[in-house]
């Protein structure tokens, strides 16, 4: 289980976050819902160590790993699909879902069948260069890639931006997939209120960096959740 209790994040004297709390539980999905600006990226950069908070917890599988850099956090099964994807276009689809590998020991270096199975594209694209893909195809690889690590925490920032409604609706069935397994904790940062809505089992609200609402999904009341979501 993700903890993270109260933590503060400064970018120099500009503060991102303000003592903000998220918990997330394998076999779950956790939404985290917002305006640009107000802090969703900041978290899921402070929770994968991209950024270090100034103060706070951020408690995974009943560690404290505030202090532990990316790499120890990566390889203690948190993987993050980061916003615009990141994918190397010069990288082949196969080589590109390797890049995994270096999270992760020697034993487990090979692409599970399963990517395949939720990706079928990829597979029949595994020799085309990254930047060759669409974007929806694109985003697939970003989610694919940080799979082949096995991770038990997954970390999605805005997973359906500019992406074709056929590909949301594609990559909303494997997240779904992901949550029944129910050996993974997903959180997602989303501002397409439907797409989170129908996944969210819980779910927090961020506006200029602070916690203004949360609860479960079957609590979240969606007018007031848009009005945190609308410019």
């Amino acid at each position: 289980m993700l903890n993270v209790q109260n933590i503060d994040l400064y970018y120099g004297a500009s503060q991102a976050l303000r003592q903000v709390s998220l918990s997330a539980r394998a076999g779950a999905v956790s939404c985290v819902l917002g305006r640009n600006g107000v802090g969703k990226t900041s978290l899921l950069s402070a929770i994968i160590g991209f950024q270090p908070v100034r103060s706070g917890m951020i408690e995974w599988e009943g560690t404290n790993i505030t202090r532990k850099i990316t790499y120890d956090r990566a390889a203690a099964g948190i993987a993050f699909v980061p916003q615009g994807r990141e994918i190397f276009p010069m990288l082949t689809v196969e080589e590109n879902l390797k890049t995994g590998f270096a999270a992760i020991s020697r034993k487990m270096r090979a692409i599970p069948d399963e990517i395949f199975e939720l990706f079928p594209v990829l597979g029949d694209m595994l020799q085309r260069r990254g930047g060759d893909l669409s974007g929806g195809q694109q985003q697939q690889l970003a989610i694919a890639r940080a799979l082949v690590t096995r991770p038990r925490l997954l970390l999605l920032d805005e997973p359906t931006e500019g992406i074709q409604p056929s590909i949301i609706k594609d990559i909303g069935a494997v997240i779904r997939k992901l949550r029944e397994r129910g050996d993974m904790a997903i959180v997602l940062v989303e501002q397409y209120f439907d797409f989170a809505r129908e996944l969210a089992d819980d779910y927090v609200v961020l506006d200029r960096g602070e916690v203004v609402m949360h609860g479960t999904a079957a609590d979240m009341v969606e007018a007031d959740v848009r009005r945190h979501l609308t410019v």
